[in-house]
C-alpha cells in the first residue's frame, strides 16, 4: 500500500473510531443519573479515543463555577479552589461565558492571558496542553468540560467538531440529573417534614431515625409516628400511640400517600378513645377504601399504657417486619404476631379475620425496636439470616443512649454509606429502676 493509501485508511480508521466515540457517549449518558456517574462516563469514553490525561467537569451554580470533585482523582487541584467566581482569570470561565472553545497550548500562554492562579493549578494536574469546551442547556450554559495533555496537543478540526457534540450530550446528561436531584431533594424534605417531632413521655425514653436511600431516585413512603392517647378519665400519665410503616412505591405519590395515612390514622386514634390499636387500623383502612384505595403497604401500630409494673405494649401488625424487644436481661424477642397487609381494597375475607392485637407487658429495663424492611432488606442477603443477625447485634448497643444505638444499629446492618432503600426505625425504652 502506497503512503497516500495508508493516510486515507488511517483517516477513515479515525473518522469511523470518532463516529463511534459519538455513539457511544449518546448510549451511555443516556441513563446518568448523578454528575459524578456523568463525570466518570465522558473520563472513560474520551480516553480510549483522545487519550486526555485529564478529563474535569466544572458546573453552573447561582453565578459561580464549582469543580466537580471525583473522589477516584487524588487529592490535587481537585480540592483546592473549588470554587471560583466566572471571571476572565481562568479559561474554563472565559468557555463558559463567551460560550467558545478556549485551548491552552502551553504553560507561556497561561501566565500570560490567565494569571499565576491558572498556570499553578494547570502545573498541578501535570499538564502541557488543555482544552475548555462549554456545555450548552436548554435555558442556558450549564458548565464547561475540560480535557488535558501531560504533552503538546493541538486540536485539529474534525477533534473539535467530535468534542463540540461530546459537549452537547455531556449538557443535557448534567441538566437531567440537576432536575433529577432538585425532584429528590424536594421530596425527601417533603417526607422529613412530614415525620414527627416526638414528644417528651414522662416515664420513657423515645428516640427515631429515618435514612433515605442511597439510591437518589429512590423516595420512599417510609414513616414514623408517635403521640400521645388519652387515658379513659383523663387521670394519671398518659398513654402513647407508636406507629412505624412502609406504603409501597418509591416515588412522590408515596411520600405523599404516606403523609395523609399519617394523619387518618391518628384521627383514627382519637375517635375510638380507649380502644385499641386493631380498631383505629381497621378504621384506617375503612376509611380509605373511600378516599385512598390506592394506599397498600404495610405497618404496626402500637399502644403503651402506663401499668404498675411498666408499659402495657398493645400492637396489630399490618404485614410488617415483626417489632423486637429486647429484655432486661438482655434476650432478644421478636413479636412475630401479625395479620395480612394493609390493602384497603381487599376486603378482609373468613380466612384472615379482623384485624387482631396482641399485649405485652414491658418492665423496666425494656427496649422496643420498630422499623422498616430496609434495615434489614439488601440483594441477595436472606431475609432469615438478615434477621438473625438483627437480633445479635441488638444487645451489642443496648445500653446505649437511644439516638446513638439507632445509629449504630443501622451502621451494622446497612452500612454507613446507607441502603437500597429508605429506613426507618423507632425505639422505645423503659428505664431501668434507679438503685
Amino acid at each position: 500500500m502506497t503512503w497516500e493509501g495508508r493516510d486515507r485508511l488511517a483517516q477513515a480508521q479515525a473518522a469511523l473510531s470518532r463516529s463511534e466515540l459519538l455513539l457511544r457517549t449518546a448510549e451511555d449518558l443516556a441513563d446518568t443519573t448523578s454528575l459524578v456517574d456523568i463525570r466518570r462516563r465522558v473520563r472513560d469514553l474520551v480516553v480510549s479515543d483522545l487519550k486526555p490525561t485529564y478529563v474535569g467537569l466544572v458546573l453552573a451554580e447561582e453565578g459561580r463555577l464549582r469543580r466537580l470533585v471525583d473522589d477516584e482523582i487524588p487529592r490535587t487541584v481537585e480540592t483546592v479552589a473549588r470554587q471560583f467566581e466566572v471571571g476572565p482569570e481562568w479559561p474554563t470561565a472565559q468557555a463558559f461565558r463567551r460560550q467558545r472553545i478556549v485551548e491552552i497550548t502551553g504553560p507561556g500562554m497561561l501566565r500570560e492571558g490567565y494569571g499565576e492562579a491558572a498556570l499553578a493549578a494547570f502545573t498541578e494536574l501535570g499538564l502541557s496542553s488543555a482544552v475548555c469546551i462549554p456545555l450548552p442547556g436548554v435555558s442556558g450554559p450549564v458548565g464547561v468540560l475540560v480535557l488535558g495533555w501531560d504533552q503538546h496537543h493541538v486540536v485539529d478540526v474534525e477533534e473539535r467538531a467530535v468534542l463540540l457534540a461530546v459537549a452537547g450530550y455531556t449538557g443535557r446528561a448534567v441538566e437531567r440529573a440537576q432536575r433529577l436531584h432538585e425532584r429528590v431533594t424536594v421530596a425527601h424534605q417533603l417526607q422529613r417534614a412530614m415525620l414527627t417531632d416526638l414528644p417528651a413521655v414522662s416515664g420513657l425514653e423515645v428516640a427515631a431515625l429515618y435514612r433515605p436511600a442511597v439510591t437518589a431516585e429512590l423516595v420512599g413512603g417510609d414513616w414514623y409516628d408517635a403521640y400521645y392517647l388519652d387515658l379513659p378519665g383523663g387521670a394519671g400519665p398518659r398513654a402513647l400511640a407508636v406507629t412505624v410503616g412502609d406504603i409501597t412505591g418509591h416515588d412522590m405519590q408515596a411520600a405523599t400517600l404516606m403523609g395523609q395515612l399519617r394523619s387518618m390514622l391518628r384521627q383514627a386514634d382519637i375517635d375510638h378513645p380507649g380502644r385499641g390499636p386493631a380498631t383505629s387500623v381497621a378504621a384506617l383502612e375503612h376509611a380509605c377504601r373511600l378516599v385512598l384505595p390506592q394506599a397498600t403497604g404495610s405497618l404496626v401500630h402500637g399502644h403503651l399504657t402506663p401499668r404498675p409494673g411498666g408499659w402495657e405494649l398493645t400492637w396489630t401488625n399490618a404485614g410488617h417486619p415483626p417489632p423486637v424487644l429486647l429484655h432486661p436481661g438482655g434476650g432478644v424477642e421478636e413479636l412475630t404476631a401479625h395479620d395480612m397487609m394493609f390493602f384497603p381494597t381487599l376486603e378482609q375475607h373468613e380466612s384472615h379475620g379482623a384485624r387482631t392485637e396482641s399485649t405485652r407487658l414491658l418492665p423496666p429495663g425494656t427496649l422496643l425496636v420498630m422499623f422498616t424492611d430496609g434495615l434489614i432488606e439488601s440483594p441477595g442477603v436472606d431475609l432469615d439470616a438478615a434477621t438473625a443477625r438483627l437480633l445479635a447485634t441488638l444487645p451489642q448497643y443496648g445500653g446505649d443512649p437511644l439516638p446513638g444505638l439507632l445509629e449504630k444499629l443501622t451502621d451494622a446492618m446497612a452500612g454507613a454509606e446507607g441502603n437500597i432503600d429508605d429506613i426507618v426505625v423507632l425505639a422505645v425504652r423503659v428505664p431501668a429502676a434507679e438503685g
